[in-house]
């Protein structure tokens, strides 16, 4: 099979399209013809060899740890009736998801809801589980005036939609016109280009009483944006991503409450499997309707370059991979 293996740690060209054996499935798991692989910034930062949440990867590696597809093969004593499922899985901390098959075991598997393709499914239960573990902090309502940074985003997409669905004045942020354009055509009450000096003045004189910060970006945007919430207002920091990976503290002002999420994510979520808990919150608001997650797409070969582009901020929604 063609997969994408990282044999030294560094720049997105050391991604490299090879062909390998296919991988095997285990007792109690499954093989997933791949359709759709999800790209995500921290596999950025491991590929360039900074250390993410869990070990790093032994080398050469296969990254990525979002799939969706059709089961094609089962492992000793998995289940027959996921055989020719559409599915989706989060890998966990095991690599593997750049390559035309992966394995998993079955427990992480999702049925894809119809009406979701496999690009959008792997959406959900990556950007789109993030995105209903935020929303746990700080849930809008009417009355909430909501200031999403890169509001064109993977998660910035999804939650625009979900402010708006629930009643709240929503303002998004974004970097240049393209990109604003989409913030607006995704439902936002006001898309703000955040490379303009005049950005806060146009925020304010729009609605000046912000409630709720959703901060995946830190920076001096956020900063700017803390600084615009209403006494009482709540900023929820999920990222520092114009900070770099390794982030920095989050801000605090008087008057606000700060949420910064990691483990408490899943603690709140609750449940036997909070991940899955979260997994499955987001597939149901897609299979709904209420959530339509944005994809940015890349041939599985061009790797490299949907790196490249989601480093730069190039991309707009999730990136994905498609053999």
């Amino acid at each position: 099979m063609l997969a994408i293996r990282l044999h030294t740690f560094g720049p997105a060209e050391n991604l490299i399209p090879e062909e390998v054996d296919d991988p095997v499935p285990a007792p109690g798991q499954v093989r997933i013809a791949v359709a759709a692989a999800g790209v995500h910034l921290l596999d950025t930062a491991i590929r360039a060899g900074h250390q993410g949440p869990g070990p790093a990867p032994t080398l050469p590696t296969i990254p990525g740890r979002e799939v969706a597809g059709v089961v094609e093969s089962l492992g000793e004593g998995t289940d027959e009736a996921w055989l020719g499922k559409r599915v989706v899985a989060h890998l966990g901390f095991v690599p593997g998801g750049y390559a035309e098959r992966a394995v998993t075991d079955a427990e992480r598997l999702h049925e894809i809801p119809v009406g979701l393709d496999f690009a959008e499914a792997v959406a959900m239960i990556g950007t789109g589980r993030t995105t209903m573990g935020i929303v746990q902090f700080a849930e809008p309502g009417p009355g909430d005036v909501v200031l999403i940074p890169a509001a064109a985003g993977g998660i910035g997409t999804l939650l625009v939609q979900y402010a708006k669905n629930a009643g709240a004045t929503v303002i998004g942020l974004a970097g240049g016109p393209r990109k604003t354009e989409r913030v607006a055509a995704n439902g936002a009450d006001l898309a703000v280009d955040y490379r303009d000096p005049a950005w806060p003045e146009k925020v304010r004189a729009y609605d000046g009483k912000v409630t709720i910060v959703y901060d995946g970006v830190g920076g001096d945007t956020a900063r700017t944006a803390v600084g615009l919430l209403a006494p009482g207002g709540r900023h929820v920091v999920f990222g520092w991503s114009a900070e770099g990976i390794q982030g920095g503290e989050p801000l605090v002002v008087e008057g606000v409450t700060v949420q910064v999420l990691g483990p408490v994510m899943m603690e709140k979520a609750g449940g036997p499997n909070p991940i899955r808990t979260l997994e499955l919150r987001a597939l149901a608001e897609a299979a709904a309707g209420r959530l339509t997650p944005a994809v940015h797409r890349f041939p599985l070969t061009e790797a490299a370059a949907a790196h490249r582009a989601l480093e730069n901020r190039g991309t707009t929604g999730k990136v994905v991979l498609e053999p």
